[in-house]
């Protein structure tokens, strides 16, 4: 199920403030230094930066 779009708008990178982009089950963010790859799980996203994943 995708986020709602007043979610997403607020929602921001932990670690460089970049805006989110959701792709999949996964929210990305749009920095260009950054990048790191957060997982949602049962609809809620997971926005630790020990849990982002760096993107392939």
């Amino acid at each position: 199920m995708p986020l709602e779009a007043g979610l997403l708008e607020i929602l921001a990178c932990p670690a460089c403030h970049a805006p989110l982009e959701e792709q999949d089950a996964e929210l990305i963010c749009t920095g260009e230094a950054c990048g790191l790859v957060y997982p949602v799980r049962d609809d809620i996203p997971v926005l630790l930066i020990d849990e982002a994943r760096r993107p392939e």
